[in-house]
């Protein structure tokens, strides 16, 4: 068959991973390149600018190499979100690491806007609280950390933008854009005006100058250009959408109140709301994605640690991988009261406490290397659980189910897991890598060649865990998220977290 592709970049933090996806849903060839997150510092962290794109070389390399021949009619871009470069104007130099979601190193400059009761005016106009995961204090970092740029930026000889917007660069050669969706995470977005908001950059510090056009996530956002990849110059690029927006759009999830949840390295849960929901219980307002003039709003509740806490207790246990960690967390019918609260770089929704730390409790003479690993399994489906709470007090209705995609969602354990402490079916389609798969036919559509009908094998699983063991363990999980919350120390409340009454 010679029909044509759609290679579909998937960047993430984790992995950079390139699919070719036939115009009928179904993934011709996969190729995936491993990264690296440092840690310069307690709270900070980091990847390097040139890897993220050297991978991104490779993996399109690799594609068109598997394709043999089939012609590739575009590309799309599934990112990362929230992670900021700032490069060259003429050199496409970056002039520091990319600061990726995860890193804490602009607390200190939240804290102070929030002080200075600018916190409120903010999620107002962006649908974000005050927290370093979001890119415009991180922005504002990189320009006054290193010498001279921030002069180089207000001159215009500098670039910024979210991963999305540096591959763009990349590929085209100085094309600079981004797409709703991820303009909608930056904190310098207005959800109303649907555009820059000039007020907020001169809040943060950020020069407009710095940032890129926004295009609908189905836009023009220019072709590559010669020898800058292994694909054709020429190729257009027809569809950009933030990771997890992209998973939203894979789903079919066109409609409110049908909720799904990607567990990677965080857990990002979202659905599709009629029009901007103002959060009450520490959730965010976003751009689900546009398609043309048509802009839709979503609701969404961001992890900082989820399957990456699986990943560090593997470690601190000294197991070989995750599977072993699972394997152990099976061989104990219950956590025996041990709670770990993975608040390793904090505390996203809906709590957003930057302060929290990390806590074991619930530990006594008793306690085996196998409870631990059992509690930090449950950690990830109770973190999931106070979201999806949250999301059902701001929507004021039950939520009936949940997706779920991502590489932990692989997990049959966790998904069982996540069920029962939910109370909910938990639905895993048979293909867990929906974001490559969401912007594949967003750009399918765009270009005319998407066939693929939305039916798809699902595997469900039911709850079946007794209410007093699951009130139990929840009961056990309030205390100690109390307990790293409301610690010495900690910083009080944000403007958007609240309680939740459960």
């Amino acid at each position: 068959m010679n029909d044509p592709l759609i290679l579909a970049i998937d960047q993430g933090t984790t992995n950079t991973k390139a699919l070719l996806v036939s115009g009928r849903g179904e993934i011709v060839t996969s190729t995936s390149f491993p990264m690296q997150v440092v840690y310069p510092k307690p709270g900070w962290a980091e990847q390097s600018a040139e890897h993220i794109w050297r991978t991104v070389v490779q993996a399109i390399a690799g594609s068109v190499a598997k394709a043999e021949g089939r012609p590739i009619a575009g590309l799309a871009i599934s990112n990362q979100r929230e992670s900021v470069i700032v490069w060259d104007a003429k050199t496409g130099e970056p002039i520091g690491p990319c600061v990726i979601w995860q890193c804490r190193r602009s607390s200190e400059a939240c804290a102070a806007l929030r002080a200075a009761g600018h916190e409120p005016e903010v999620v107002k106009r962006t649908g974000l609280g005050l927290d370093p995961m979001f890119p415009a204090t991180k922005l504002a970092w990189l320009i006054d950390s290193v010498p001279g740029a921030r002069r180089r930026a207000e001159r215009g000889e500098l670039r910024a933008g979210t991963v999305d917007s540096w591959l763009i660069w990349k590929l085209t050669g100085g094309v600079h854009a981004t797409d709703h969706s991820n303009a909608s995470r930056t904190q310098l977005f207005n959800l109303q005006t649907l555009a820059w908001d000039g007020e907020l950059a001169e809040l943060f510090g950020v020069p407009l100058r710095l940032l890129a056009e926004i295009l609908p996530s189905d836009g023009e956002f220019g072709a590559t250009a010669a020898q800058a990849t292994a694909l054709a110059a020429g190729t257009p690029i027809c569809a950009v959408l933030g990771d997890s927006h992209a998973a939203l759009y894979g789903h079919g999830f066109r409609e409110p109140n049908r909720v799904k949840v990607t567990c990677g390295t965080g857990s990002s849960l979202m659905l599709v709301t009629p029009a901007r929901v103002q959060s009450r219980h520490g959730l965010s307002s976003t751009i689900a994605w546009s398609k043309g003039p048509i802009v839709l709003h979503a609701l969404e509740g961001n992890i900082l640690v989820s399957g990456l806490a699986a990943a560090y207790v593997t470690r601190l246990l000294g197991l070989p991988d995750e599977a072993a960690l699972t394997s152990l967390a099976q061989q104990v019918p219950s956590s025996d009261g041990v709670v770990f609260v993975p608040a390793l770089a904090g505390l996203g929704a809906p709590h957003w406490r930057d302060s929290a730390r990390g806590i074991i409790s619930g530990m006594t003479l008793g306690t085996a290397p196998a409870h631990l690993a059992r509690a930090v399994l449950e950690a990830i489906a109770l973190q999931i659980r106070d979201v999806f709470t949250a999301m059902q007090s701001d929507l004021g209705a039950e939520l009936p189910s949940i997706a779920v995609d991502g590489g932990a969602s692989r997990n049959d354990f966790l998904m069982q897991m996540l069920a029962d402490l939910l109370d909910r079916p938990v639905i895993r389609g048979a293909c867990t890598e929906v974001s490559a798969l969401g912007v594949a036919r967003l750009a399918g559509e765009a270009l005319g060649i998407w066939a693929a009908d939305g039916e798809r094998e699902t595997t469900t699983f039911r709850p079946r865990m007794p209410a007093s063991e699951r009130q139990a363990i929840v009961s056990q999980w309030r205390d100690a998220i109390a307990r790293a919350v409301f610690a010495p120390g900690a910083a009080g409340p944000t403007t958007t977290a609240r309680s939740l009454d459960r």
